[in-house]
C-alpha cells in the first residue's frame, strides 16, 4: 500500500467520524416520541423557533451594521486615536457572550445600580430588561460583531485607492462610496462574518439561559433534562441542525458569483476628518470600545476585588487544570488532523468525492455544541452496549466524549490557519531538498515543520480559546464532578451570583487575551521574516 492510498484512507476515516454523530441524530427520527412532541407542539415549539428565527434576525442587523461601520471607519478614515481603537476592536473576540450577559443584567437589571440609581434620583419606575429579545440582541451583537468587522476590514483594505478616487471623481459623497463601492466589493467577506456571528448565536446556550430566553437550544436541555428523553432531543436537535445548514445556503446565496482580487491594499486615508466630525467618529467607535469591552471587565474587576477572599478556593486549581487540559488535548487532536487533512489535499490531485469530504469535514463548525453533544451521546451509548451492558452510558459523560465533540466542533477552526501554512510550500522546495539529498524525515523537519509552524501554533492557540469558553458540550457530557471554568461561570451567574462569577470570568478573559496577543505576535513575525 503506498503512501498516498494510506493519506486517503487517513482522510475517509475522518469523514466517517465526523459524519456518525450527525447520522445518529438524523436515525432518531425512527425512534418516535408522540407523547412529548404533542406536549411541545402545544405548549412550547413554536416559542422556541419564534424566539431563535428572531433572535437570529436581530444579532444578523446588529452585527452587519456594527461591523461594517466599524471596519469603514478605521480603514477609510483618519481621526484622532484611530491607530488605538483599530485594535482595541478586536478585544470583544477575548470575552464570552455569556459573561458579557451577566455583567449587563448586574449592572442594568431592575435591582442593579444603574435603574436603582434612575429611581432614587427621577422617580423612575424601572423595567425588566430580560422581558423581549432586544436586551440579548444587543449583548450578542456587542460579542460577535469582532467576527465581520475583521474580515470587512481586511476587505476594504484590500480595495486601494484607486478605486475610491474613481468613485469621488464621480461626485460620491463618502455615504455613495460605502453603499455602492466598498460594500458591494467586500460582500463575501462580509457574508462570512455575518454567517459566523450566527453559527455562534445559534449555538449560544448560556447567555440565553441567563437572560430567560427560551431558544431551541435551550429547548434541547430542557427536553433532556425535564423528560429525560435523548430521542426526544436529538429529534429536536435535528431542527437546530436544519437552521445551520439554511443559514449556510443563504450565506453562499448572499455571495453570489461575488469574487474580489485583491492584489492591492490601501497606502492613505482617502477622507481626512477635521475638528468636530474628526471627534464625532472618535466618540462613536470609543463608546462600541467602551459598552463591549472597557466597561465589562471594569465591572469584573470591581467584583473580583470584593469577592476574592471568599470566593477564591483549592478548587479554582482543579477547575484550572481541568479547563488546560481539555483544550490541549482538544488543540492537539484538532490540529493534527487538520494536517492530516492538509496533507492528503498536497500530495495527491483530489477526486470529487474527496474534495467534497474535505469541505463536509470542516462544516463541524456549523453545528451547535448542543446538536454535537447529543449525537455524540447517543452514538457512543449505542456502540458501547455492543461491548458490554452499561459501557455506553460510562463512556458518554467522560473525556473521551467531549473531546470528540471538540475534535468535531472546531476542526474548522484549526483547518484556516494549516491550510494557508501548507499553501506556502512550494514544489521547488521539495525538488531542491530531495535535490541534496534529503530524506523524508528530513524534509519534514527542516523544510516543512519551520514553514508550518506558525500555522500550527495560531491554529492551536484558536482552538484551545474556543475550547475554554465552550459551554453546551461541555455541560452536556463532562464527567460528574469534572468541572471547567466555563461551568463555573454558568453555575453562578444562573444563580444570580454575578459578583462571583467575575473571578472565573476575569480567568477566561486573560487566556483570551493572552491567546490574542500571542497569534499578533506570531503573524507579525512571520510576515516580517517572509519579507
Amino acid at each position: 500500500m503506498n503512501s498516498k492510498t494510506i493519506w486517503q484512507i487517513s482522510l475517509w476515516a475522518l469523514i466517517i467520524l465526523i459524519s456518525l454523530p450527525l447520522l445518529r441524530l438524523l436515525s432518531a427520527w425512527f425512534e418516535p416520541n408522540t407523547e412529548i412532541w404533542q406536549h411541545l407542539y402545544d405548549t412550547l415549539l413554536w416559542t422556541l423557533v419564534g424566539n431563535t428565527l428572531w433572535l437570529l434576525l436581530g444579532v444578523a442587523i446588529g452585527v452587519t451594521l456594527l461591523g461594517v461601520v466599524m471596519a469603514w471607519f478605521v480603514t477609510m478614515c483618519e481621526f484622532p486615536g484611530r491607530k488605538w481603537l483599530e485594535w482595541m476592536l478586536f478585544l470583544p473576540f477575548a470575552i464570552p457572550a455569556y459573561v458579557l450577559g451577566f455583567v449587563y443584567l448586574g449592572l442594568f437589571d431592575f435591582p442593579g445600580p444603574v435603574q436603582s440609581f434612575l429611581r432614587d434620583t427621577f422617580g423612575w419606575s424601572g423595567l425588566d430588561i430580560r422581558q423581549g429579545s432586544l436586551s440579548i440582541i444587543i449583548v450578542m451583537t456587542l460579542v460577535l460583531y469582532p467576527y465581520v468587522y475583521m474580515l470587512a476590514r481586511n476587505a476594504f483594505y484590500s480595495q486601494g485607492n484607486g478605486l475610491i478616487e474613481s468613485a469621488r471623481l464621480l461626485g460620491y459623497n463618502p455615504y455613495q462610496v460605502l453603499w455602492h463601492v466598498s460594500i458591494p466589493l467586500a460582500r463575501p467577506a462580509i457574508a462570512a462574518g455575518v454567517m459566523l456571528a450566527l453559527m455562534e448565536t445559534l449555538a449560544d446556550f448560556g447567555t440565553v439561559s441567563i437572560f430567560n430566553y427560551s431558544t431551541l437550544t435551550s429547548g434541547i436541555f430542557s427536553v433532556w433534562e425535564d423528560f429525560r428523553s435523548l430521542q426526544a432531543a436529538a429529534q429536536l436537535s435535528t431542527a437546530l441542525l436544519g437552521i445551520a445548514v439554511l443559514l449556510i445556503l443563504i450565506e453562499r446565496w448572499s455571495r453570489g458569483r461575488a469574487r474580489y482580487d485583491a492584489t492591492k491594499r490601501m497606502n492613505s486615508r482617502p477622507y481626512k476628518l477635521k475638528g468636530a466630525k474628526a471627534w464625532l467618529v472618535t466618540a462613536l467607535v470609543s463608546s462600541v470600545v467602551f459598552l463591549a469591552f472597557i466597561l465589562p471587565v471594569s465591572q469584573l474587576l470591581i467584583w473580583a476585588s470584593k469577592t476574592l477572599v471568599e470566593e477564591w478556593d483549592s478548587r479554582y486549581l482543579d477547575w484550572i487544570s481541568n479547563s488546560f487540559m481539555l483544550a490541549f488535548g482538544a488543540a492537539l487532536l484538532t490540529v493534527g488532523l487538520a494536517v492530516i487533512v492538509n496533507s492528503v489535499r498536497m500530495q495527491a490531485r483530489l477526486s470529487w468525492p474527496l474534495k467534497v469530504g474535505i469541505r463536509f469535514a470542516n462544516l463541524g463548525y456549523a453545528l451547535p455544541g448542543s446538536v454535537l453533544a447529543v449525537g455524540i451521546m447517543l452514538l457512543i451509548i449505542d456502540l458501547g452496549e455492543l461491548v458490554a451492558p452499561g459501557a455506553g452510558i460510562w463512556l458518554s459523560s467522560g473525556v473521551f466524549a467531549l473531546l470528540l465533540a471538540y475534535m468535531v466542533r472546531f476542526l474548522a477552526v484549526a483547518y484556516g490557519p494549516v491550510e494557508s501554512s501548507f499553501d506556502t510550500i512550494t514544489p521547488s522546495m521539495t525538488e531542491a531538498a530531495r535535490s541534496l539529498g534529503a530524506s523524508t524525515p528530513r524534509l519534514v523537519s527542516d523544510v516543512y515543520f519551520p514553514i508550518l509552524k506558525p500555522g500550527l501554533v495560531i491554529a492551536g492557540f484558536m482552538v484551545a480559546v474556543d475550547v475554554m469558553k465552550e459551554l453546551p458540550a461541555t455541560y452536556l457530557l463532562r464527567p460528574y464532578g469534572w468541572d471547567t471554568l466555563a461551568i463555573r461561570i454558568y453555575e453562578l451567574s444562573s444563580e444570580g451570583l454575578y459578583d462571583r462569577a467575575a473571578i472565573p470570568s476575569l480567568m477566561l478573559l486573560l487566556l483570551g487575551l493572552a491567546s490574542l496577543y500571542m497569534v499578533h505576535l506570531i503573524n507579525k513575525r512571520y510576515k516580517i521574516r517572509a519579507r
